[in-house]
């Protein structure tokens, strides 16, 4: 049933009212309508003050990794308020009826990209992801030491799309906040149209006719800036199934001798570039939030993530705002099953819903967050355990925007 009151309803828009959702979009995000055409009316979730759209809010039905195993997570999007409707708690009254419909419907996760991450840690989201960026010259690309590469780089083409995907299926298997990628989303990320004025490249790299790797960037001519080299370089996508596959791929693009400078803004923590240059510094590494995640139901997210090690481990949960997160759990892991069911035992810590967000992502280890103050134990010796069993094959990281 929609949630209303005297002058306000949430319910999702219809079709007729997907224009207005994306003119509030545009307005307030600065985006282009035409960005949003794909979404559907019955993906959305929108405040309306006197049968006007005043709040958007919507959410993508992705499917995610969690350390090795897939999860369906809501990936919300669009939110956005009318400048002349904002300040009214309009955007809770959405969180709060879409967390209570998805946890009625078993959507465990919800995650976004924020265009403020101070918005959502209101509402339990945490960040679980932390992006890094690269700005290097092609000359620095220089390593500490030889590398045998067996296999050879050629370029690709748009029919071997079914191979880019399987590539890059075999390298999310393990990983944590990669999304299944379907073909609209090859479409308008790693493989999206150029901009005015760029060339798309897509290279593989086999050995023995086996593809363990690829590099999708986008070429284009810089300023003039006298005697200098003005191209530029930026990639948007590399996935490496061995060290040779990585490597290959990095000495390609170190022999771009009229690039000024190569970009990657979208790199992953856990990248190695840093640890094989001789001069790491030269990547101008930065860093800054990457994707927010929230638990909405505690017992699926929990059980539904891959594990690396067996083991048994009872906490208390406090969420305000998901009510039936609240309590003690215990969740169990036996090989490749988990479960998690109320109580079972005494907590060994108590957390709120956004440090364990950041718990089941990997960001965090239990002892991290103890020393961070994000979570109470009375034995911060004994968490060990919990970083064990808890910990990931990877560091978090999502490849796509959405």
């Amino acid at each position: 049933m929609p949630a209303t009151t005297a002058t306000t309803e949430i319910r999702p828009a219809t079709p007729d009212e997907m224009p207005r959702l994306a003119q509030v979009v545009s307005l307030s995000l600065a985006l282009p309508a035409q960005q949003f055409a794909a979404l559907r009316p019955e993906w959305t979730l929108c405040a309306f003050e006197n049968d006007q759209l005043a709040t958007a809010y919507a959410a993508w039905p992705f499917t995610m990794r969690m350390n090795g195993k897939p999860m369906k997570v809501a990936g919300v999007t669009t939110v956005s308020t009318h400048p002349t409707h904002r300040r009214r708690g309009n955007l809770r009254a959405i969180m709060e009826t879409d967390f209570r419909r998805r946890h009625e419907q078993g959507e465990p996760v919800a995650a976004l990209y924020a265009s403020l991450a101070a918005i959502y840690q209101r509402y339990g989201y945490a960040i679980v992801t932390t992006h890094h960026s690269y700005a290097i010259e092609p000359r620095y690309l220089q390593f500490t030491r030889p590398s045998e590469i067996p296999g050879e780089l050629r370029e690709s083409s748009p029919a071997e799309l079914p191979t880019l995907i399987d590539v890059y299926r075999r390298f999310r298997e393990q990983r944590t906040a990669y999304l299944h990628r379907g073909a609209a989303m090859w479409q308008v990320s790693a493989l999206g149209p150029p901009a005015e004025g760029e060339t798309v490249s897509v290279v593989l790299y086999e050995e023995r006719g086996v593809p363990q790797g690829y590099v999708v960037y986008a070429t284009a001519q810089g300023p003039a800036d006298g005697n200098r080299p003005s191209q530029r370089l930026q990639l948007r996508d590399l996935c490496w199934l061995n060290p040779a596959a990585y490597r290959a791929c990095w000495e390609h693009l170190s022999r771009f001798d009229l690039v000024r400078q190569i970009s990657w803004p979208n790199v992953p923590a856990d990248d190695p570039l840093p640890h094989l240059l001789l001069e790491p510094r030269m990547l101008h590494a930065a860093s800054r939030d990457g994707i927010l995640a929230r638990i909405i139901d505690i017992d699926r997210a929990f059980a539904g993530r891959g594990y690396q090690h067996s083991g048994r481990l009872s906490f208390a949960a406090t969420d305000s705002l998901c009510p039936w997160n609240e309590g003690t759990w215990t969740l169990e892991v036996d090989g490749a099953d988990a479960s998690v069911r109320r109580g079972g035992g005494t907590a060994l810590f108590s957390a709120p819903i956004d440090t364990l967000s950041m718990l089941l992502f990997g960001q965090l280890s239990a002892t991290e967050a103890w020393r961070m103050g994000r979570l109470d134990c009375p034995d911060p010796d004994a968490l060990a355990g919990a970083d064990r069993l808890l910990s990931t094959a990877y560091r978090p990281f999502c490849a796509d925007h959405f």
